[in-house]
């Protein structure tokens, strides 16, 4: 008996695959990249089976090369994340996401009491990586938080 294989999301020919995202990052990838608005299709695969990761989430971008700055917004949420770059059906650039030292204003701060949420001012958060988790230190409040508390996103 053979297994089938099968493609669950189709190929594209030009743009950006973003894989090996944790299975339920997805949506938040494509709010704090703005792709709702993207005049292109954006192809979105939730909770799809991977061997390396039990479940996994796939984003491809027709159309649109992702720049360094939307990479790290990218890496905040799915830090073991792969970028691939494709021309023509073909993957041409292939890397790992790196997680950046510093976010300024993208995060909005969970601490209803720090000042970047009463005060006209972008926040800071300070990138302190946890093995495939990431937690960020508001460099206003000091309090320290992990990913996954973090529910607001200036895009």
């Amino acid at each position: 008996m053979t297994q089938e294989k099968k493609l669950l999301v189709s190929a594209i020919k030009n743009g950006t695959v973003i894989d090996h995202i944790d299975a339920g990052h997805a949506l938040k990838i494509i709010r704090i990249l703005n792709l709702a608005d993207h005049q292109k299709v954006v192809t979105v695969g939730l909770n799809l089976p991977s061997r390396a990761m039990k479940f996994k989430d796939i984003i491809k971008v027709e159309g649109r090369e992702l720049t360094p700055e939307e990479a790290n917004r990218v890496a905040i949420l799915a830090p073991t994340a792969n970028l691939n770059i494709i021309r023509n059906y073909e993957v041409v650039k292939k890397f790992n996401l790196k997680l950046p030292e510093k976010i300024d204003h993208l995060l909005v701060c969970p601490n209803l009491k720090c000042i970047t949420n009463h005060e006209p001012m972008d926040s800071s958060f300070a990138v302190l990586p946890a093995g495939h988790e990431v937690k960020v230190k508001c460099v206003y409040c000091e309090k320290t938080f992990h990913q996954n508390e973090i529910q607001e996103y200036k895009i």
